[in-house]
């Protein structure tokens, strides 16, 4: 679970440091400024998913598109849906990474990725609510990045738990080095 710690640690940190940016530099919710917040947190998401896999810069390179089309599918949603268009991003977004944790494995399994992907969106997702205050009671005099990050590491704990538990990482690869080659 060393995996799981560690990515919700670093999404934690990342997350906070995204609310950072968003209240230092005053920025109002658009569109682009969303896809951009996504993708980054994305990049980290599918970092954490591929130094699991001992392919961390392909799942780095693979998060971004994640990050996109889920901000993507949140925007295309929400003026039906409002802010609620972000659970069905939300169960994309792990479903993506429950897939992208599958092709990153030489084991490939599809449908189990599938479910572990929505066991992330849902366990994730409560916890997501649970830490919700962050914005809809926010501390008084300005944000509290400390409470930020514990928040957010709660939050993000979950889906990689649920990613993760019971799937051994792949074993680690050495490629063959031919005899009195240095």
């Amino acid at each position: 679970m060393r995996h799981a710690l560690a990515g919700a640690l670093l999404l934690g940190a990342v997350s906070t440091l995204g609310d950072f940016v968003w209240a230092a530099l005053r920025l109002q919710h658009r569109m682009g400024y969303g896809l951009v917040h996504g993708a980054v947190v994305c990049l980290c998401v599918g970092l954490v998913i591929g130094w699991r896999a001992r392919r961390a810069a392909l799942g780095a390179a693979a998060g971004p598109f994640v990050g996109v089309a889920a901000a993507g599918l949140f925007y295309m949603l929400a003026p039906a849906l409002g802010y609620s268009a972000m659970f069905p991003a939300w169960m994309f977004f792990w479903v993506c990474f429950g897939l992208l944790q599958a092709q990153l494995d030489p084991r490939k399994r599809y449908g189990a990725a599938v479910w572990r992907g929505l066991a992330a969106a849902v366990l994730s997702g409560l916890a997501f609510y649970a830490i919700s205050g962050i914005w809809t009671i926010p501390s008084p005099g300005g944000p509290d990045y400390v409470r930020h990050l514990w928040s957010w590491t709660i939050a993000f704990l979950p889906g990689f738990v649920a990613l993760f538990a019971g799937v051994p990482a792949p074993p680690q690869s050495h490629a063959s080095v031919p005899r009195g080659a240095v």
